[in-house]
């Protein structure tokens, strides 16, 4: 982003949401803060960001943290003996003795809990006598940074001439990037937030115009002009590999994104996609479709464009959507698939992440009518088989999973670590699950339910690509015939993106008791009977 497009991209912002942070970082910000706020108007945002005073970093670690903070790291702020501005002192210095107290620094920088930490490895001053000790203090520096959850920073950002001349250690060039990946960290969700890859099709899946060039000519191969996309597709495929769905928002006619998909000369074929969204109006009501089709959030989806225009359109008409730019030169693309391997950052991967591009296109071929055939007749024909698991004493690794990454239909939003699963279970608790099969192929594991020793129901989540299929009120009738404990409660909370549990809590035979919600059995029975009817039901229970 140039000086002139950020200037423009801020200028044309309107009633954005406001974000205050404050930028930590010991040198100077000679215009950084115009980047980070145009970065950030990208995803909608105005932030309004506060600096620390020159050279005061260190001092600021000792402070309380009022709000998010983001701190530009360099070697210096976690030893001050490389500071190349201080000059170096005729006093031989320890290696270790340096280490142990860039630990220290380290450690006030984890108690700091709203923090976002970029590492910028700027060259250190040879300090010590031998070469090699020189080495190790620079490369344990930056062990040390990135071990701790920094960030890695390219290290030509660092300009020593515009360190000494105004206190900045941000090469001219840098400032852009270097604000892009830290308003990236600043505005990164939990890890496995972002679920979905809503990408462009011409100079971005590939080199050229379809649709002036031809689908002969379009190119992602590994050589010439298509080398770029050739990674790029190569990237996606490992994404899909990881459960990402991925999607193309185009502005051609489908046959031809799916014919240039197919022509065999590119890693990704069309099957690899759940949707491609071709046409010529908005890719802003693109998106939103997609959103609609896949039963999920606008702010799941990571849009990628090699156009700013349909980037800052995309961004300003789908609130909550993560826009990325697609680089235009070789050189950038690392950065760019640095930042898209942050964004769909995943600690472990189960066999359905594995499976889900299938699931879902399978879901989209058995999706309900919106007109025509009766939705209660079309869901018969699936042929639904529901089967139900006690997993108190199996395997809840794909439940706990379940819990702890769906955000819609989900009682209370609260995520829980293993321990906290395993407790509730040690005390008497159940961990119930369900997965659903039709005549398209499974769906797999769907749906997690765990039940502490009082009967009070801690979490109950169902996986949104089963939405409409009126899985939820089979299970609970099955549930409620299965269970022998104290009468079930649910420990309900209101989130902002859980509206499709408040639904099903609307049925009157549900109560708000005020610490927790109860149920009329009968009454839900009786009207959900219909529902349970609609499946097979299976058991498998310990």
């Amino acid at each position: 982003m140039t000086f002139l497009e950020a200037k423009k991209l801020l200028a044309a912002m309107r009633n954005a949401e406001k974000l205050p942070f404050l930028m930590c970082m010991s040198g100077t910000a000679d215009q950084l803060e115009l980047y980070l706020r145009a970065h950030a108007a990208r995803s909608g945002l105005d932030v309004q960001v506060s600096f620390l005073p020159f050279g005061t970093l260190g001092q600021h670690l000792f402070s309380e943290a009022t709000g998010p903070e983001v701190f530009l790291l360099l070697p210096w702020d976690l030893a001050p003996e490389c500071d190349w501005r201080s000059g170096m002192s005729g006093t031989l210095v320890d290696v270790n003795t340096i280490l142990d107290r860039a630990e220290q620094v380290v450690a006030l920088l984890n108690k700091r809990k709203q923090a976002c930490l970029a590492y910028l490895p700027a060259p250190v001053p040879p300090l010590c006598i031998a070469m090699s000790d020189n080495a190790r203090l620079a490369t344990e520096l930056t062990a040390l940074a990135v071990r701790h959850g920094a960030t890695l920073l390219a290290s030509d950002y660092f300009s020593l001439s515009t360190y000494f001349a105004t206190g900045s250690p941000l090469a001219g060039g840098a400032l852009s990037p270097v604000a892009e990946v830290l308003i990236d960290h600043l505005l990164m969700p939990q890890s496995g937030h972002y679920k979905v890859v809503a990408t462009d099709a011409d100079n971005t899946l590939w080199a050229g115009i379809v649709g002036e060039d031809g689908v002969e000519v379009v190119s992602a191969e590994p050589h010439g002009r298509g080398f770029r996309h050739f990674v790029y597709q190569g990237f996606l495929l490992r994404l899909k590999a990881a459960g990402i769905l991925l999607t193309v928002v185009s502005r051609n006619d489908e046959d031809m994104v799916c014919a240039a998909l197919n022509a065999g000369r590119m890693p990704l074929k069309n099957e690899d996609f759940v949707a491609v969204r071709a046409g010529y109006g908005a890719k802003s009501d693109h998106v939103r479709a997609l959103a609609g089709i896949l039963n999920l959030g606008t702010d799941s989806i990571v849009f990628i464009d090699d156009n700013p225009v349909e980037l800052a359109e995309v961004a300003s008409g789908v609130r909550g959507v993560r826009c990325q730019a697609f680089p235009t030169r070789d050189e950038d693309l690392p950065a760019f698939l640095d930042r898209l391997a942050l964004l769909f950052d995943r600690s472990k991967v189960t066999t359905e992440d594995a499976e889900r591009t299938e699931m879902y296109r399978r879901l989209m071929a058995s999706s309900p009518p919106s007109e025509g055939i009766g939705v209660e007749t079309f869901l018969k024909d699936l042929e639904m088989v529901l089967t139900l698991r006690d997993r108190t004493h199996d395997d809840w690794q794909r439940a706990h999973q379940l819990i702890n990454k769906t955000n819609q239909f989900n009682l209370n939003g609260r995520r829980m670590n293993e321990s906290q699963v395993s407790a509730v279970l040690a005390e008497g608790g159940r961990m119930f699950t369900a997965t659903l099969e039709d005549r398209t192929g499974s769906h797999g594991e769907i749906m997690a339910c765990l039940v502490d020793c009082n009967g009070s129901v801690q979490a109950l989540v169902m996986s949104c690509r089963v939405f409409q299929r009126r899985v939820e009120y089979a299970f609970l009738i099955w549930l409620l015939g299965y269970w022998k404990g104290p009468t079930l409660t649910f420990a309900y909370s209101a989130t902002a993106r859980n509206e499709p549990i408040r639904n099903f809590l609307a049925d009157s035979a549900f109560a708000d008791a005020g610490e927790h919600w109860t149920l009329d059995t009968k009454a839900f029975t009786t009207a959900h009977a219909a529902d349970i009817s609609l499946f097979t039901i299976r058991e498998h229970l310990t």
